[in-house]
């Protein structure tokens, strides 16, 4: 070894003992004679001293030393001087006398400053196609620590549980996951493509019925999404697992306490809104997208939307009429303490709701509460005089909306939202998709606005019995998959044969944590015909579902026991945890905002041979 110890982990106890350390010059000092070298690894900090009375040939050496270059040093561990002990290093109370100096590798001045202030501040893409010298900062390499940690406790968890660990293709057949899939040319069948999977959905379904009861994998994914905060470009991992002879409480029953111990383990944060006994809330889909306007809820405040549809229905505001009068619906959002928006914060948000197919958002500010006065006997006579009474009376309203809904109305809506002095409240009168989306976003962008999303909590959910079809966003008219077009419908094929599509739930689920989607799950359907009959509705004919998953439906013949799973983005989860500002840090090499590798270059163009053995030409415009 070339070194005796890491740049880390010497302290006092260790003083007069003769060490040899190797790394990166983190910092250089010239003190009129001495000369001091912090020197850096990836355990930490030492400070090096160079004296001419311990060795003037070191201290010449050391004199040529530059930023980031690498070296070897021999020298004797030596107490600080107490006005020099640099409490906040675990080395802070010791320094090495050098002995002996050799230069390892010199570098180039680097192209932004390595110290955890500077690093940030410089453009990402610069840091990105230095990313060999950007991960020399300790943030990245804590965070490349905590995942490694993370990944060990889950294997353990599971393996502890008589899960096994599986291996799956990752070269597979192109499958209708919903995103676009990533191609790969096959040389052998020329014309054929293989397509990295979207997830091993179809092969951890092929263990349950060649009888491997509990399978668990760190997954990689390929998926040709576009990137964003929390979803990286081309490739990420989930933790995937399947059970047999389960119901879906069994899989909430094995995921809920994985999720709370890496809640305690993983991050600083209080766990909330769990139920009495300990477990998640189960909240139906519909129940979300009305109460909160999502199927993502951050629970870590209220903001409840609620539904005045039966107040309005009549009303003078031919906004909120006619959208009653069309099918559609009236929700209303009470802000609390949101009359404080400026017009200016108001006018934001309504473009926020317009995002989400709003035409506009109307709303009503609350000011101040004018009491009612009931007469009370004062004294021992009989007169009596006005008070006001506790609590009741009429507020005074702002909004331009107040006079085509009239004073009545509107009070009557301010007391069923149990608004007061100070709040605001945003109504979405549209079909009910649009209603509900758009007082999501409204909740969810006010909520950042009054700082009501309070990072020390970390809020679990699940959301469950999602639709089975919804219509395509394709094709007008057409019915298509909401979810996973592998999921048992609840009902079975009796459901499948004799009621309306839209109104068929499945045995889906989805895990949200703090406004994130972290996975997704479902008891699978493992019955032939009900599968036919699942696609059948969605518009695939039978021999369409035999050349697209004549394997799934051969393995069903054979014996399939009824299982399901699910599948937790850990690279999102451990980003939401902790907080982090990207989840493209999370990885060692990550892509850019537009899916390109800097460092390496990448996607490249290839040699026309290679294009030629696999017979493919590239059309050029």
């Amino acid at each position: 070894m070339l070194r005796s110890h890491t740049c880390g982990e010497l302290t006092k106890k260790d003083v007069k003992k003769t060490v040899e350390l190797a790394g990166w010059v983190h910092s250089r000092r010239d003190h009129g004679g001495l000369i001091f070298i912090d020197l850096r690894d990836r355990y930490g900090l030492t400070q090096l001293i160079f004296d001419p009375k311990i060795s003037a040939k070191a201290l010449s050496e050391a004199d040529k030393l530059r930023h980031e270059w690498v070296i070897k040093i021999k020298g004797q561990v030596a107490a600080r001087p107490a006005e020099m002990v640099n409490k906040k290093l675990k080395t802070g109370e010791i320094e090495i006398e050098c002995e002996a100096i050799e230069i390892l590798s010199k570098s180039k001045t680097p192209p932004f400053e390595l110290s955890e202030e500077k690093g940030e501040e410089a453009n990402e893409a610069r840091r990105l196609k230095y990313r060999f010298v950007d991960l020399r900062r300790p943030k990245l390499q804590q965070m490349l620590k905590t995942k490694d940690e993370f990944f060990q406790y889950i294997r353990k968890y599971f393996q502890e549980r008589d899960f096994v660990e599986v291996q799956t293709p990752i070269l597979a057949n192109s499958s209708p996951e919903g995103a676009r899939d990533f191609l790969v040319p096959s040389r052998l069948h020329p014309g054929k493509f293989y397509a990295l999977p979207q997830a091993p959905q179809q092969f951890k379904q092929f263990l349950m019925v060649g009888g491997l009861d509990k399978y668990f994998q760190i997954a990689p994914c390929f998926r040709d999404e576009d990137p964003r905060l929390d979803r990286h470009y081309g490739e990420f991992y989930q933790l995937d697992m399947e059970m047999s002879f389960v119901e879906q409480e069994d899989i909430w029953e094995i995921m809920e306490p994985l999720w709370i111990e890496v809640t305690k383990k993983f991050s600083h944060k209080k766990l909330v809104e769990l139920e009495k006994d300990g477990s998640f809330r189960k909240i139906p889909w519909r129940e979300s997208m009305e109460k909160y306007g999502t199927d993502k809820p951050d629970l870590r405040f209220g903001l409840e939307i609620a539904s005045i549809t039966d107040m309005v229905k009549g009303c003078g505001f031919s906004v909120f009429k006619d959208a009653v009068k069309a099918g559609g619906v009236a929700h209303a959002l009470k802000v609390d303490s949101g009359a404080k928006f400026s017009r200016k914060e108001i006018d934001e948000i309504t473009e926020v709701a317009k995002a989400k197919g709003a035409k506009g958002l109307a709303y009503i500010t609350v000011k101040n509460l004018t009491p009612t006065l009931s007469l009370v006997r004062r004294g021992g006579d009989n007169l009596t005089q006005p008070s006001p009474s506790k609590g009741e009376g009429n507020y005074e309203l702002q909004s331009p909306i107040v006079k085509f809904l009239g004073d009545k109305l509107s009070q009557a809506i301010v007391k069923k939202l149990n608004a007061k002095a100070g709040d605001i409240i945003f109504f979405g009168a549209d079909n009910w998709k649009t209603a509900c989306l758009s007082l999501g976003a409204v909740r969810n962008d006010c909520a950042a606005r009054l700082g009501l999303k309070d990072k020390t909590k970390a809020a679990w959910c699940w959301i469950i019995d999602f639709p089975m079809y919804d219509y395509s966003e394709l094709e007008e008219g057409r019915v298509d998959f909401s979810h996973n077009p592998f999921s048992m419908p609840q009902g079975g094929l009796k459901a499948l044969e004799n009621k309306n599509p839209l109104e068929i739930l499945a045995y889906q689920f989805d895990l949200i944590l703090n406004g994130y989607e972290v996975s997704s799950g479902a008891i699978r359907n493992h019955e032939p015909e009900i599968m036919y009959k699942a696609f059948e509705i969605a518009g695939y004919r039978r021999d369409e579902i035999d050349k697209k998953f004549g394997a799934m439906i051969r393995a069903f013949e054979y014996g399939a026991p009824p299982h399901g799973g699910n599948a937790p983005g850990v690279d999102r989860i451990l980003m939401a945890l902790n907080d982090w500002d990207s989840i493209r840090d999370i990885y060692a090499f990550p892509k850019d905002g537009k899916g390109k590798d800097l460092m390496t270059d990448s996607p490249s163009e290839v040699e026309e041979r290679q294009l030629k053995e696999l017979n493919i030409k590239v059309k050029k415009d």
